[in-house]
């Protein structure tokens, strides 16, 4: 009788045990699950138009010459442009493509967008001078527009609105670093593992 009671107990403590333990299993399911949610939702909230706006202005002459009868006779047209143009550098970060590898606790950031510049210029014409023989044309505003452009250009690879657009970027992909760092996660980017910030501005290269 005693050693079925004991045989009993041992079968009823087996079955606890057994249930326990498929608890235990169930919860650490539940709490990757739980934990890739969160990370997938930093994601999503990551996932927005970055944009920096910059201001730039200049003075341009233009001047183009016509000549007739051997360069004997000549008609100039000129005038004076002033160009004030807003620029903007974007990261659309909805493009950013990204891998959640859940029994490493790691995200391999797989790719970056490259940064979109737009140029809006307002242009505008004064001391316009021209003749009949030399008229403005819709040639001219394209030369104009083209080489205001071109300018621009060469003044925005100077100055700072670049590398302030890429601390922004930086500043909210590290959100997605922050947040694996207290979970225990790794987050990886062209094969290297990210620790901080500042390893992120140099590793990330746009």
């Amino acid at each position: 009788m005693l050693k079925r009671i004991i045989v009993g107990a041992v079968i009823v403590v087996a079955i606890l045990l057994a249930f326990k333990f498929c608890e235990f299993k169930k919860g650490d399911d539940s709490t990757l699950d739980y934990n890739t949610n969160l990370i997938q939702q930093q994601i999503v909230n990551v996932g927005k138009l970055v944009v920096t706006e910059g201001h730039f202005s200049e003075v341009v002459t233009y001047k183009n010459q016509q000549k007739y009868m051997m360069d004997m006779l000549s008609f100039e047209k000129k005038a004076l442009v002033i160009v004030n143009a807003d620029v903007t550098v974007s990261y659309d970060l909805h493009q950013m493509k990204y891998d959640i590898d859940e029994a490493n606790k790691t995200i391999t950031i797989l790719s970056i967008p490259k940064e979109e510049i737009k140029i809006s210029p307002d242009i505008k014409f004064y001391d316009v001078e021209q003749s009949q023989m030399n008229p403005f044309t819709g040639d001219d505003y394209n030369k104009i527009n083209k080489s205001v452009k071109a300018n621009l250009a060469k003044k925005i690879e100077k100055s700072s609105l670049k590398s302030n657009a890429q601390n922004r970027l930086i500043s909210e992909l590290s959100k997605i670093l922050i947040l694996t760092n207290t979970m225990g996660w790794k987050l990886q980017y062209n094969g290297e593992v990210i620790e901080n910030e500042k390893e992120f501005a140099t590793k990330v290269k746009l």
